[in-house]
């Protein structure tokens, strides 16, 4: 028999003579951290699943009644009843509701996206053209949106900015198509909205301010750009026979491949904007861009510019130069429709 001491012995746990990497811990977490992700996924994912399913039920059963439309009010009023005794909260008539208008809004079981919640579809629900419905749901699922940045984007019709960019069709065939492989030119949007700087326009308001905002609302301006761009530089220097320029902003799109000179202009765009962009491109592209990268894309921000400084400069037949206005608040659906309006004249105009 082992004597008591020895027993105490055997008892003790063993002591690491060193720390534990934190490689090898981080390791293991990220193991456990994912594991858990998708388990909490597939769980919501069942869920939404189950809606759309109650949802079509609900549909079904309605087209018994002999008035549909009174059938189906009171259907929805005693289901709930039921429902909520059975299952507690989360079952409200409004829920039922949605449930069927879900069901009804995305009849296509299959094309539902895993990664987005139930909170996410009920915004998407809200979108009535359904291609920008389609395509919302899409990015957002692609682009990792939080139900947060998928209003945000609703919200400042970032779909239907994308239908003013230069090339129309290969931007409505996105959804399919995705964003690799597409002109540079379909990332481009006009405007572009800065609404989350929470700034007021103002006269006496400076290029070095609006970008300093910008960069302390960086999260939020990467999410307006688009998907794939990350950030390189502010004030960007360029060493020309010892005279020194700067560039306000340089992000690389990593689905593109290619640089992102932005310069940020406060009032009307001039001529000589352009010309000093074009140097900034110009530059990139013979001392900066990698054998590997695609062709440098130039933006001027500002807040105005007119057709007829797009039509006579470098910027009307450019594949790399653009200008797009921005502005501080989200447009209204007026607003919107007058701003592509002038856009379809002025293409209408240079086809001619």
């Amino acid at each position: 028999m082992a004597s008591k001491k020895q027993q105490n012995r055997s008892d003790e746990k063993p002591v690491l003579k060193q720390p534990i990497s934190r490689d090898f811990y981080g390791n293991v977490k990220a193991i456990l951290e994912q594991a858990r992700q998708s388990a909490y996924r597939a769980v919501n994912f069942a869920m939404v699943m189950a809606y759309w399913e109650v949802g079509r039920l609900i549909v079904e059963e309605e087209q018994q009644g002999k008035n549909r439309a009174e059938y189906g009010k009171a259907l929805i009023v005693e289901l709930s009843k039921r429902l909520t005794r059975d299952f507690g909260k989360g079952f409200s008539e409004q829920s039922l509701w949605n449930f069927r208008h879900f069901y009804l809004t995305l009849s296509n079981l299959s094309a539902l996206r895993s990664e987005l919640t139930w909170t996410h579809y009920k915004m998407l629900m809200r979108v009535k053209d359904e291609e920008a419905m389609v395509w919302y749901m899409n990015e957002a699922a692609d682009s990792g949106w939080s139900t947060r940045q998928l209003e945000r984007q609703i919200n400042s019709f970032y779909y239907e900015r994308l239908l003013a960019s230069h090339e129309k069709k290969p931007v409505r065939r996105e959804a399919e198509e995705k964003m690799a492989g597409m002109a540079p030119e379909n990332f481009v949007k006009d405007p572009y909205v800065l609404e989350f700087l929470d700034i007021k326009e103002h006269p006496g308001y400076r290029e070095n301010e609006l970008e300093r905002a910008l960069l302390d609302k960086l999260q939020d301006f990467l999410l307006e750009l688009g998907r794939g761009f990350a950030f390189v530089a502010r004030q960007y220097r360029i060493t020309v026979e010892g005279d020194h320029f700067y560039c306000d902003l340089v992000f690389y799109n990593y689905i593109l491949k290619c640089f992102l000179v932005i310069d940020l202009k406060m009032g009307k765009l001039m001529h000589e904007d352009i010309g000093q962009m074009d140097f900034y491109v110009r530059y990139f592209e013979k001392e900066v861009r990698q054998p590997n990268d695609h062709p440098t894309i130039g933006l001027i921000l500002c807040s105005d510019k007119n057709d007829a400084m797009v039509k006579y400069t470098l910027l009307d037949e450019s594949k790399q130069l653009f200008a797009s206005k921005y502005q501080l608040y989200l447009p209204t659906e007026e607003e919107l429709r007058k701003e592509l309006g002038q856009e379809r004249h002025f293409i209408e105009q240079t086809m001619e």
